[in-house]
């Protein structure tokens, strides 16, 4: 589009060029100019045209460089973000490895500390549980060992009791025995059998 305009307006000065004699021819007379003059003009005008032609053709050539240098630079700064957007992908891909590698150790040593501390417990729990057993074993044992002299003397003392009231006689016990005498000597001394009545024996 560039280019079509410095066409138009190389055309549009070579007209004015040719056409201001004409003008000038009208206004005033023009002194006449020779065959050899106007084919001098022309080939200084072809040889302008075909300067502008080598400017215009240096200019495209020019501006075709500078494309292609343009296009090339974009291409390489084109390459050059996408080698940077891998980059940054590869490293963010390595930093979230990275960061799942942490969380997983993480979660496998609270996994660990967790068994740990479930390990701890069960075996405080287990001592615990030993500890309560032993106790109520010892407390039974140490309370036969106590309870059992108590009745060993019990039993002993009711072997003496029988043996001393002599339960076993056919008579009955000593004491029925003693107390039947008693009332039959208060029936023959009767001062001792106010005492027996005092007493509530009769």
């Amino acid at each position: 589009m560039r280019l079509n305009k410095v066409n138009f307006i190389m055309h549009l000065l070579i007209f004015l060029y040719l056409s201001i004699p004409f003008y000038s021819f009208a206004v005033e007379p023009a002194p006449r100019i020779s065959d050899r003059e106007i084919i001098e003009k022309l080939a200084k005008l072809e040889a302008g045209q075909e300067a502008l032609s080598m400017r215009l053709s240096d200019l495209r050539a020019e501006m075709k460089s500078d494309q292609e240098a343009l296009r090339s630079e974009m291409k390489a700064g084109q390459e050059a973000l996408s080698m940077r957007l891998s980059d940054l992908r590869a490293e963010m891909k390595a930093d979230q490895e990275a960061l799942r590698g942490e969380m997983k150790a993480g979660q496998e040593a609270l996994g660990k500390r967790m068994d740990d501390a479930n390990s701890t417990m069960l075996v405080f729990f287990s001592s615990l549980v030993t500890l309560i057993v032993a106790l109520f074993g010892y407390i039974a044992w140490d309370r036969r060992t106590m309870v059992k002299p108590v009745i060993d003397k019990v039993d002993r003392l009711e072997r003496e009791i029988l043996n001393d009231l002599d339960f076993h006689n056919n008579d009955g016990s000593l004491l029925r025995r003693q107390l039947r005498v008693l009332r039959e000597y208060s029936r023959k001394n009767s001062e001792f059998a106010e005492i027996m009545r005092g007493a509530e024996l009769i």
